[in-house]
């Protein structure tokens, strides 16, 4: 498996015949249009011209435009690499393809111009609230990454699910750093062979020497001067190119240090030992979700590696549609490796998963040319996006079996040689496990009371105010007093009444002299005074229970 890394072309593609193919087809498109260029820039820097005298300096000068281009403005060349090879007059489509090229596509479902206005709104929003939508509303975040994210916004959102954006403000200045370091010789070589084989008809690539490739040059020598130990693989090439589309090269950088690091640790290691455990996964998760294609590939003894490799490695960016790769690539950044996992389900239940199917599948290689040439209609982007949001498969599931894989893959060969971080599923499990350097979060109340409004207790109700000792001894003996003499009247009304002697709400408002308690009025006879004051005293307590209740009532239905 060592030789399928960047060595080599051939592990990605899926061996000697699709490289072949892939050559030639390469070769009939971008090799013929920047023939002029690249024979001007290998004529001006070659091995004994004045690039020669550094090996990142010459890899980069061979890639650089002539010199009569560094007359004209630098940033009004950018995109418009199609015009200097002689594309000026063919048509692009929405996603920078060439028409008529294999990347283009046909007829597509176009979102109204209202909801895509009204989702770029909802969007802005959650980017500019980034952490509180994180930390309280992470699932309308996926929901919202389900039905696709605005094409204007695609690139910073994926950077802020990614935790790009926070490598980025944890790290200032270090891409720049590695950018003007020398690399190695031995992935510098490599990777400028594989540079023209990435989207050689989107207008970002298409000319050998254009900004494009100078980006996608400088992305993936940073990766192996920032990660000497994994060097570079093949299959991180379509992986950052995919990112230079939608964002500059020092995003993209950190983008594609989270995807191999956090989210497909151990796919670019030297060994490929991740990619082998994977592909075990999904061999044993297809059992639940098709048994009819597990059993035809059992008896067909195809390995998983042989179908599955490409599409996990490069995140299906060489396989499916492009709308059909945006769409997945947006609810992997959010959910993790477990969409990978569903596409491949999807296709592989779609593709073997009924006996009329498995008719045209007789052998291994009919078997493989099936899942080379999968039907346009089950990678449709409805179609499929809704396939995978529906299949249930889960993280537990995915980290369940990789228990299991990794015990058999000890006993029968021994401990993993690369050690990677164990893998993070999605944005949540990678904000929570990278807090990243953010103000903590302040919880703003749900409930909002008036500003002379009294705090209410746990019971709803306002706590009265504290006594004294000698308010409390007034209080029992009012309340004794009460006990002796009061009147046919409910139990609430003495205790409201004995309460309003000693403590009388804050808020009641005074009273009429006609109303006012005979104690507090002028001197008046001696033998008239009990029966008035027992009288007055039962009207006082109704009074006063009737004004506690409507302030209770009040603050209940404030704070509710």
């Amino acid at each position: 498996m060592g030789a399928a890394r960047g060595r080599g072309v051939g592990g990605v593609g899926g061996g000697p015949e699709a490289e072949a193919a892939e050559v030639a087809e390469v070769a009939a498109g971008a090799e013929a249009a920047g023939a002029a260029g690249m024979a001007k820039s290998r004529g001006e820097n070659g091995p004994g011209g004045p690039a020669a005298e550094g090996s990142l300096s010459g890899t980069r000068e061979s890639l650089a435009p002539g010199p009569d281009a560094a007359a004209t403005d630098e940033l009004s060349s950018l995109g418009s690499d199609s015009e200097a090879n002689g594309f000026a007059e063919r048509r692009i489509d929405k996603f920078g393809f060439i028409v008529g090229s294999q990347g283009a596509e046909g007829a597509l479902e176009e979102v109204p111009l209202e909801v895509l206005r009204q989702r770029e709104s909802k969007w802005l929003d959650m980017l500019n609230n980034w952490d509180k939508w994180m930390a309280k509303k992470h699932k309308k975040i996926r929901l919202r990454c389900q039905k696709g994210i605005p094409p204007s916004l695609r690139g910073r959102a994926w950077q802020y699910l990614s935790g790009g954006k926070v490598k980025l403000q944890q790290n200032p200045g270090k891409f720049d750093e590695l950018d003007m370091s020398p690399g190695d010789p031995k992935w510098l070589d490599v990777i400028e062979r594989d540079l023209h084989r990435q989207f050689p008809f989107h207008e970002m690539f298409v000319s050998r020497g254009g900004h494009g490739q100078q980006d996608l040059f400088r992305v993936l020598k940073a990766y192996t001067l920032y990660r000497p130990e994994e060097g570079y693989c093949q299959a991180q090439a379509p992986i950052a190119a995919v990112l230079l589309m939608h964002m500059p090269a020092e995003q993209a950088f950190w983008c594609l240090v989270q995807i191999c690091e956090k989210y497909l640790p151990g796919y670019y290691s030297e060994q490929l030992e991740a990619i082998q455990l994977d592909g075990e996964i999904l061999f044993s998760l297809l059992q639940k979700v098709s048994p009819v294609a597990h059993k035809h590939l059992s008896r067909q003894k195809i390995d998983p590696l042989l179908y599955m490799t490409e599409w996990f490695m490069c995140a299906f960016a060489r396989t499916l549609p492009w709308s059909s790769v945006l769409r997945v690539w947006d609810m992997f950044f959010c959910e993790g490796v477990k969409i990978i996992f569903r596409v491949g389900l999807v296709l592989l239940k779609h593709a073997l998963g009924s006996p009329e199917k498995l008719k045209a599948c007789q052998g291994q290689y009919e078997t493989i040319e099936q899942l080379r040439s999968l039907s346009p209609k089950i990678m449709q982007e409805a179609f499929l996006v809704q396939e995978v949001v529906e299949l249930p498969v889960t993280e537990r599931q995915i980290e369940r079996e990789h228990l299991i894989q990794l015990r058999r893959w000890q006993e029968t060969r021994g401990e993993l040689q690369c050690c990677s971080l164990p893998r993070l599923h999605g944005a949540k499990a990678i904000m929570e496990a990278e807090p990243g350097p953010r103000p903590t979060l302040q919880p703003s109340p749900s409930i909002r009371l008036p500003p002379d409004a009294p705090f209410p207790s746990s019971k709803g109700k306002p706590k009265p105010p504290k006594q004294s000792q000698k308010e409390k001894e007034q209080w029992k003996q009012a309340k004794a007093s009460a006990q002796l003499d009061k009147p046919p009247t409910p139990s609430q009304a003495n205790v409201a009444a004995a309460a309003g002697d000693a403590c009388p709400p804050q808020d009641v408002p005074l009273k009429d002299p006609a109303h006012q308690d005979p104690a507090h009025q002028d001197p008046a006879p001696q033998d008239s005074a009990p029966q008035h004051s027992a009288h007055h005293r039962s009207q006082d307590s109704v009074h006063h229970h009737s004004q506690e209740s409507l302030t209770s009532q009040e603050s209940e239905d404030t704070y509710l």
